[in-house]
């Protein structure tokens, strides 16, 4: 039964900005599973392919597509060529995303906007071109990654908790509109996660581990492998009646607003 509920067997994901960090942790989840995957970036075409090599050494059957998601004419052609190359799109995640950190009195409206629109514009481009086929079929899994920052405001990052705040209502409309077809729209809310990003902030006596450490009640970062249950989970039959929540693995940070564990 419990197999049953979780298995993901032959389905096609499209994970964005799925070549590194916790967009390929949540891909190599999903394909370990037995989902087929489909890698998406943006910088160039070789770092496509070598995250696809990457996925192969571990026995995952996958392909991979350069396109700008915040491009609608770029994305119309490239789920049209997935579509036929690999097969229908069964799964999506939203993952890619920028963040800008600078005060907001010095940002300027350009980069504010590129924020938006890749961080919020993209994911409403991509799953409106992926969501025609799954209402067709009347079926289909769509998840947004959101983040801590829809929940709170932090210095310097203005933007992108705009735009991770607005994708949590997008979510929720989605759902709104499309849970009729027997599609579920729902959205992931990572902590902070041990990545190659953050390993030079990651030692013991640097202000910001310690302050994360210290702020989360599992004192600890998050392994970006703690993200592939969550995703598997929003991805299966498990979820079928689960639409419009954003489920946050952030090790219970949302969840206080105690004094850091070092202050008790």
């Amino acid at each position: 039964m419990s197999q049953t509920l979780f298995d993901i067997t032959g389905k096609v994901a499209l994970v964005t900005g799925s070549t590194h960090g916790l967009g390929m942790a949540m891909a190599m989840g999903l394909g370990r599973a037995g989902a087929t995957i489909v890698v998406n970036g943006n910088s160039s075409q070789e770092k496509v392919n070598n995250a696809v090599a990457e996925y192969k050494k571990e026995g995952i059957t996958a392909f991979g597509y350069q396109f700008n998601v915040a491009d609608e004419a770029q994305v119309i052609a490239a789920v049209k060529k997935i579509e036929k190359e690999v097969g229908v799109i069964d799964i999506l995640i939203n993952n890619a995303g920028i963040i800008k950190r600078t005060p907001l009195v010095d940002m300027e409206v350009a980069d504010f906007k590129q924020v938006v629109d890749i961080d919020l514009v993209s994911p409403f481009i991509v799953s409106k071109h992926v969501v025609r086929g799954m209402i067709e079929r009347k079926s289909g899994k769509i998840i947004n990654i959101c983040s801590m920052m829809s929940e709170l405001g932090r210095n310097t990052v203005g933007a992108y908790a705009a735009a991770k705040g607005g994708l949590v209502m997008l979510t929720k409309n989605m759902a709104t509109e499309w849970a009729r077809f027997n599609i579920q729209i729902n959205g992931i809310g990572p902590g902070y996660f041990a990545t190659s990003q953050t390993a030079p902030i990651r030692v013991e006596g640097h202000p910001f581990n310690d302050f994360i450490v210290n702020r989360t009640p599992a004192r600890k970062w998050g392994d970006p492998n703690d993200l592939a249950g969550a995703a598997i989970f929003l991805s299966s039959k498990a979820s079928d009646f689960v639409n419009g929540h954003i489920l946050y693995v952030d090790g219970g940070i949302l969840a206080t607003i105690g004094k850091p564990l070092n202050e008790e």
